[in-house]
């Protein structure tokens, strides 16, 4: 009980330290720095410590200072409660996703069966989708109580798009549950040890569907009509600053890791490595002994998860400094014009493929 319960507060302390610790800051260093080498500037480097610049790194330090120690503003009319409670539900939810998401397999230590998961839930899958939804609350709610025209136009194109991606984003999954037969996202893992079996060649027209939809539910470019600031100035967040302009972005920024963590499980082999059996690399370290060979394995599956997670955060970068922002209509005519009509046709084409094979 005390081994089972040390366990599970490692994970979530290591999983905390990945996505708030690390990822949340870097990301904002990574945005500047990624954005200028594709523009052809140098990027963030003025920041320094004794005259050090760390190609910049040190702004995600001198950015931390700012927020805790700006101002806390609230304009007048404005619901104080809501206004600061909003940034709080934005931001857990978007944390509260990496519960059930597995960084990892099942291996035996010492004596010990350690699944890399915090809690290995029969429906993940569903976990994922009820939790993630929740975030929407936070940014309807900021745009109404700053009492502000232009907070609340881009609290009211939030919830409309968030809910019409959601729809679209639930059908797109559809088929990947047909294909596995589960909602239990480390068994989606584990089927994916073979690359024949992942998710990217059994549903491509589903990754596609489901990767725009992500970004359309995150709000980045294409997809940044509740912020646009060329009309809304900053959207439902225009009225905040410091700690709680700082947990949006920061929300924002988890959710980048989720959506790459739920595509490397779903459609990208999980923490598996392409060609090598989790039996083969056993194999390589089988002189360590049975607990230094899981060791290894579980170290290097990790590494290997994580990997294709930052490569698909890079991606989303990629895409966000690449494409201009659709119009309002154009985003609307997107999710309900083509991508939920495409994700009930992938519905039935899986359907009737997985009866053809069986």
């Amino acid at each position: 009980m005390i081994i089972d319960l040390t366990i599970t507060l490692v994970k979530i302390l290591f999983i905390l330290a990945i996505t708030v610790g690390f990822f949340a800051p870097i990301l904002t260093w990574v945005e500047r720095k990624q954005s200028a080498v594709m523009q052809d500037r140098i990027g963030a480097n003025r920041a320094d410590i004794m005259g050090f610049t760390a190609l910049g790194l040190f702004h995600v330090i001198a950015d931390a200072v700012k927020m805790f120690t700006k101002e806390d503003f609230i304009p007048d009319g404005a619901n104080r409660f809501l206004h600061t409670l909003s940034p709080i539900i934005a931001v857990i939810p978007a944390i509260l996703t990496f519960a059930v998401i597995p960084f990892g397999g099942q291996y035996e230590l010492w004596g010990q069966d350690v699944n890399l998961v915090i809690s290995d839930l029969d429906v993940g899958l569903l976990f994922v989708f009820a939790i993630a939804s929740l975030a929407t609350y936070g940014y309807v709610v900021a745009g109404w109580a700053s009492n502000n025209n232009w907070s609340l136009l881009g609290s009211m194109r939030t919830a409309s798009q968030m809910i019409s991606y959601e729809v679209t984003m639930g059908l797109t999954i559809i088929g990947v549950l047909m294909v596995y037969g589960t909602m239990k996202l480390t068994e989606i893992g584990a089927a994916q040890e073979d690359i024949l079996n992942w998710g990217i060649f059994l549903q491509p027209v589903g990754f596609f569907m489901f990767f725009a939809a992500s970004i359309a539910e995150n709000k980045r470019i294409p997809f940044d009509a509740p912020e646009a600031e060329s009309e809304l100035v900053a959207g439902y967040f225009t009225e905040y600053s410091g700690l709680k302009f700082g947990m949006f972005f920061m929300a924002e920024f988890i959710e980048m890791v989720s959506i790459g963590a739920i595509v490397t499980i779903l459609f990208f082999g999980a923490w598996h490595i392409p060609f090598v059996t989790t039996a083969t690399l056993l194999s390589w370290f089988e002189i360590l002994g049975t607990n230094g060979a899981n060791l290894m394995v579980m170290l290097i599956h990790i590494a290997v998860f994580f990997a294709k997670v930052i490569f698909f955060i890079w991606f989303q970068m990629t895409i966000r400094w690449t494409l201009p922002r659709f119009r309002y209509d154009q985003i609307m005519k997107l999710g309900w014009k083509i991508l939920l009509p495409l994700s009930l046709v992938n519905i039935v084409v899986t359907g009737l493929v997985i009866l053809a094979v069986h």
